[in-house]
């Protein structure tokens, strides 16, 4: 059993939105396909991944560094004792001569990679990730997931009702929870524009709140001090993610629960998180995004840290709104996941059919990921494979 090829193309996933940082006009992702000698109904097995939105597609670094590390390692060396591929000899073959720290954007091209390994060993196996993940470890799966909805963008001429159209829209598909961005204009406007949420939803769901990293000290805590007088599921990334302090002296004036670690991209970011930031296990959100943070190899040992800190991985509510995230939740006892139902296409959602019901999805028994129940995502992944 070994890899036969590796596969990249970059692909727009341009928006005209923006939050508080920045604007998604020019931004892109890879696709990966991880074709396999493996042979199912007389055509090789492949896996598919690509990286969440946010941070742009990776395929210099994964075309010229991390394919051929795997292509060019001795085969066997990439199996397990069972003699099938095994996702962390992979994953070491990858990171085989890089030196440790400044993760940057190698986190992200790994991690890409990695989404594909994961769908092409559960492929294999043919189980669904959530199940495979689940019997590895000793744990019984639950289907069933809590995903909440992002939205809530800045962009031009949206006003105070076309938000309110946007939010009533996450209510009647079935979400309880729903979010929108803050920062991205004053704190007077953005005051309004919550209220205006508040006011549509009405008690019906819960409203979470994202600053995308972009206040200094001084803002976060004004911010806070507004912010504590709604009933918010949670006050997301005030500050910039590695400004461990900020967040820490937020918690002493905001004390409804707070969420970050998006855009922290490994065990180590984690650990530094956890000892420094002044997290808050009985409240806070944790966000780490495997498709980030050089996969779900490196996710497991995010989830490690986490227990040695006494954190549970139900705190775990992963950015990206991918099915990635969706099968490690329902294998792994995560929280939920983010989701969004109209953005950043076809890569974000769920397979065709699958509905939210009191803010929940039920991942169906399809193997790997379930790449191949979302009709429109899945062609452009067969597509690379051809």
């Amino acid at each position: 059993m070994r890899i036969v090829e590796i596969r990249e193309v970059t692909k727009p996933i341009a928006s005209p939105i923006r939050n508080a940082y920045i604007d998604f006009s020019k931004m892109t992702c890879s696709l990966v396909a991880v074709v396999t000698d493996v042979i199912r109904d007389g055509r090789p097995v492949v896996g598919y991944g690509f990286n969440s939105n946010g941070r742009y597609g990776q395929g210099g670094l994964i075309r010229e560094r991390f394919r051929h590390r795997i292509l060019q390692a001795e085969p066997k060396s990439l199996l397990g004792e069972d003699g099938d591929l095994d996702p962390d000899r992979i994953w070491a073959a990858m990171m085989s001569n890089e030196k440790p720290g400044g993760h940057g954007e190698r986190s992200v091209a790994v991690g890409t990679i990695d989404m594909a390994v994961w769908d092409a060993v559960a492929k294999i196996a043919e189980k669904p990730l959530f199940r495979l993940l689940a019997e590895r470890a000793g744990r019984e799966a639950d289907p069933k997931v809590f995903v909440y909805a992002a939205g809530g963008y800045y962009y031009p001429g949206k006003d105070l009702d076309a938000l309110r159209r946007e939010m009533r829209g996450y209510l009647d598909r079935g979400y309880t929870v729903v979010k929108m961005k803050i920062g991205g204009e004053s704190l007077e406007h953005d005051k309004a524009r919550i209220e205006a949420v508040l006011e549509e939803i009405d008690g019906r769901a819960q409203l979470a709140v994202d600053a995308n990293g972009r206040f200094d000290l001084e803002t976060a805590i004004r911010y806070a001090r507004m912010l504590s007088a709604y009933p918010l599921f949670w006050y997301e990334e005030a500050g910039d993610p590695l400004d461990y302090r900020l967040q820490a002296v937020l918690a002493n004036y905001y004390d409804g629960p707070m969420a970050t670690g998006e855009n922290l991209f490994s065990q180590q970011d984690a650990r530094n998180l956890l000892r420094y930031g002044g997290m808050r296990p009985d409240r806070d959100f944790l966000q780490f995004d495997c498709a980030l943070a050089y996969g779900l190899c490196e996710y497991r040992r995010i989830l490690e840290e986490l227990g040695k800190a006494g954190w549970s991985p139900s705190r775990c509510i992963p950015h990206g709104g991918h099915q990635m995230s969706l099968n490690i939740a329902a294998g792994l006892g995560l929280g939920g996941n983010e989701s969004y139902p109209d953005l950043f296409q076809p890569y974000g959602g769920f397979p065709d059919g699958v509905e939210v019901v009191d803010g929940h999805v039920t991942l169906p028994d399809l193997p790997g990921i379930g790449f191949e129940g979302k009709s429109d995502l899945i062609a452009e992944m067969r597509a690379l494979a051809a």
